[in-house]
């Protein structure tokens, strides 16, 4: 039996941040990280690094990033929640350099002006030890274990314990060696569930095995099923955060998880196997790659684009597809005709045809939202597709984290099926649910979402704590 005030089930920047902030107010915390490694694998590790909160500095008027977080979601983000993560998000970042993690201003664009240092933007990924995300760890780590607190890796939680309708613990194996945790509080934090197929198969995609894991794949849902199973209500779990990647990288590596195309998919067409568009195009990457992933064949679509395009938007932002694509081994089709482009691509040539003449005509027009479907004509920039060569780049979705998970209210708290907060339990970061996703996908910001919610957790617990001392 391990005995203590605070159990968290997961040792990424949620479950690290909520640990260490109740322990900041003497709760004997203790966190089961699955892994077993030292420097176990988790998203957090591999991290670009960058906080921000729906792509705009966390340092903008509260007011107006909870408006921006409503509106990228379309009203489906919890009221409370969407409150708590704007206004509190620079105070999160604030309280981390206090513990010694350190920032840089990461480029010109508001939303990396808080990177994590040394910074990862541009080796995201691939080259992690001694950089942000792994940093960021081993920092938080530390100053937990200078309170008391403690990281057992190898422990695997299974179930959560519940009596008299409260969480009081949880149980789980070490290997083949069981055990149970006695604790006032239980804080799931193991991420969201993209690498589990059933959970994604359910709510995200009819061919989960065939979106590709943009990740460190370390989410497999364990905590949205033990509180599922506890009782505890989930959100709705559409959604998640990803990219659109060449396809080729489901079996080559030096395409993952970088370079995407994100920039050239939203500047121009995406089409099904049978030529047509599928999505709006002006909704952004993410959710592109949530359409993508929707598809009865996620492996079936392909961006098409004309050469001023892929000289363009193709050529921005770090790591563009313009050239690294095909200097990685991404396969980039070209032809001198749409016609031509279509048999390449092996899709039907009047369709495509048409697809093309359409776009380019309601561009013409100013009529790209009578489009079926509707194209969105800002934030993203429609061009033309027009100047041969003409380019299709085969795509695949690529799945970093999950939207949905345990609904949670503002301050972590996990909900009860009648809207009640369940005694004892929480959940943060990518485990919880009721900020980002819905129909929209609306995208806030995973570090932002991390650190503010575990902060808030625990700051929660640690009140309640000092209450009944």
């Amino acid at each position: 039996m391990i005995d203590c005030d605070v159990c968290v089930i997961g040792g990424g920047l949620a479950g690290l941040s909520a640990a260490l902030r109740a322990a900041q107010d003497g709760a004997i915390a203790v966190v089961l990280e699955r892994a077993q490694e030292t420097d176990y694998l988790c998203n957090t590790r591999l991290t670009g690094g960058a906080f921000h909160v729906c792509l705009s500095d966390i340092q903008s008027d509260a007011a107006e990033l909870e408006r921006k977080i409503l509106s990228a979601t379309e009203g489906a983000a919890h009221p409370g929640l969407a409150h708590a993560v704007a206004q509190d998000a620079r105070r999160a970042v604030k309280w981390l350099q206090s513990h010694g993690v350190r920032f840089i201003k990461g480029g010109a664009e508001p939303h990396h002006n808080f990177v994590l240092s040394p910074p990862s933007l541009q080796r995201v990924g691939s080259d992690w030890k001694g950089r942000g995300g792994d940093v960021l760890l081993r920092t938080l780590e530390q100053r937990l274990a200078g309170l008391g607190g403690q990281l057992l890796r190898g422990h695997r939680a299974r179930s959560l314990i519940v009596k008299e309708g409260r969480c009081v613990g949880v149980a789980g194996d070490a290997g083949a060696v069981p055990f149970d945790v006695s604790a006032r509080h239980v804080v799931i934090a193991d991420g969201g569930f993209q690498c589990d197929e059933e959970l994604v198969g359910r709510s995200i995609s009819p061919a989960p095995g065939r979106l590709l894991q943009r990740n460190a794949r370390s989410g497999f849902g364990d905590g949205v099923r033990m509180a599922g199973e506890a009782g505890a209500r989930l959100s709705d779990l559409v959604g998640f955060y990803g990219h659109v990647l060449n396809r080729n990288a489901m079996t080559d590596d030096r395409l993952w998880p970088l370079p995407w195309m994100d920039n050239v998919a939203t500047s121009a067409v995406v089409v099904d196997a049978a030529g047509r568009r599928f999505a709006d195009e002006g909704r952004g990457g993410v959710y592109l790659a949530n359409r993508i992933a929707a598809l009865q064949d996620p492996l079936s679509a392909f961006v098409v684009f004309d050469q001023p395009l892929w000289d363009g938007p193709g050529t921005s932002r770090f790591l563009p597809p313009n050239p690294h694509m095909e200097n990685r081994g991404g396969t980039v089709l070209r032809a001198d005709s749409v016609q031509a482009l279509a048999q390449a691509m092996g899709v039907d040539t009047a369709a495509l045809a048409a697809t093309v003449a359409a776009y380019n005509d309601a561009l013409d027009k100013d009529e790209l939202p009578s489009l079926n479907p509707s194209r969105t004509p800002y934030p993203y920039r429609p061009m033309p597709i027009r100047t041969a060569p003409f380019h299709a780049v085969p795509v695949c979705a690529g799945i970093t984290y999950t939207m949905g998970g345990v609904a949670i209210d503002e301050w972590g708290r996990a909900m009860r099926e009648d809207g009640s907060p369940y005694p004892g339990l929480y959940a943060v970061g990518s485990a919880s649910g009721g900020l980002e996703g819905g129909a929209s996908i609306g995208y806030v910001g995973g570090l932002a979402k991390a650190a503010t919610t575990g902060m808030r957790a625990g700051e929660h617990i640690g009140q309640s704590y000092r209450r009944s001392a």
